[in-house]
């Protein structure tokens, strides 16, 4: 089946959509992608929706929420059909589309998780089936709605000896452990590159740090990056998981800008690093996807914090930024199959489950 995936990550940074066939099983054939850069207008929009997203007890109305979904939906509309375009696809010929929407609050604490985005409306406006929410089951079942790419991990290191993670580096960092028996054990290891990119935009005005670059001008203060990792959760057995917004800047404010940067990243490192001293036994490769694999500075204190090669996804052929897209075709099409998307080792639901749900043109 040829499908669509759609994912708006914890970055704002805007569209990732790919187009694969899949069988929501081993088969996996990527045939086109591309990511569309959210305007300053829209990440706005977006982060000040999630502000009040966070403050509220549990989902609720809201106009500035609603124009944000509103936006949302016309700019993912409008990013299939550039896709398709580029593709020489037609829509009729398109099984489904994953349409994660976007996070702008995960509690699974508190029992919700939010993400906005009209499935309903996306189906009707391109006149395919869309599956969308992909994580309320598994957080009504006790999950913790998060990770859930893991399944796809696990068929794109199919033919790699095992144990093997893939550590997906985007707002919030996650890893997908596989071990023999296609046993899976995933959980979010920590902040990525949200802080990063929140100190950026802060103190220099660039919204990220390009290659790590300003970082490698830096020094790690490793008083502070000691006391940053002075906290419980990190050493919380899986299966957890992060809002973007649960670590914050203050513990580097006083830094100057470049050693800030660095302290982060090297945060991010370590904090992988203890995440994955947590997995059932050593990895026989780290493979990095996400736009963190990017940044050197990281890549290289991913290496030495971790004592193993942090390889990009690259190194197996595929294409890192269209990863986690293609993720959500492929659990799309496992919607439609019944098969599930969510694990006891993933999300610590109680039994594999079923996610998503179908709205036909």
């Amino acid at each position: 089946m040829l499908a669509v995936g759609l994912m708006s990550g914890t970055s704002l940074d805007g569209i990732d959509a790919a187009l694969i066939e899949t069988d929501g099983q081993a088969l996996v054939r990527p045939i086109a992608f591309r990511s569309d850069a959210y305007d300053d207008a829209t990440r706005a929009l977006l982060a000040q929706a999630a502000r009040i997203a966070l403050g509220m007890e549990r989902p609720g109305a809201d106009a500035t929420i609603r124009a944000a979904e509103a936006m949302l939906t016309h700019l993912h509309v409008a990013a299939v059909e550039r896709l398709l375009a580029q593709a020489g696809v037609a829509a009729a010929d398109i099984g489904v589309v994953g349409f994660h929407g976007q996070t702008i609050a995960h509690r699974p604490d508190r029992g919700w998780t939010w993400q906005i985005g009209d499935g309903a409306g996306m189906a009707t406006a391109l006149g395919i089936m869309v599956v969308d929410q992909f994580r309320i089951a598994d957080v009504a079942a006790g999950g913790q709605g998060a990770p859930l790419i893991p399944v796809y991990h696990r068929a794109l290191t199919e033919r790699l000896p095992r144990p093997v993670a893939v550590l997906n580096l985007g707002g919030v960092g996650n890893v997908s452990w596989i071990g023999e028996g296609d046993a899976i054990v995933a959980f979010d290891t920590g902040p990525a590159n949200a802080l990063i990119d929140d100190w950026m935009a802060e103190r220099t005005g660039a919204r990220f740090d390009a290659g790590g670059a300003f970082a490698a001008t830096g020094t790690v203060d490793r008083t502070v990056l000691a006391r940053m990792l002075d906290n419980s959760w990190f050493d919380a057995p899986p299966p957890k998981s992060l809002d973007r917004a649960d670590f914050g800047l203050e513990p580097v404010r006083g830094l100057a800008p470049a050693d800030g940067a660095a302290t982060l990243t090297a945060f991010t490192a370590e904090s992988v690093a203890r995440g994955l001293k947590l997995l059932p036994e050593p990895a026989k490769r780290l493979i990095v996807a996400g736009g963190g694999r990017h940044n050197a500075t990281l890549m290289a204190m991913l290496s030495r914090a971790c004592g193993v090669e942090a390889e990009p996804i690259e190194a197996l052929g595929w294409d890192g930024d269209a990863t986690e897209a293609q993720g959500f075709a492929y659990m799309a099409v496992r919607t439609l199959e019944g098969l599930p998307i969510s694990f006891p080792g993933t999300t610590g639901v109680a039994t594999p489950l079923a996610g998503g749900n179908i709205h036909r043109p």
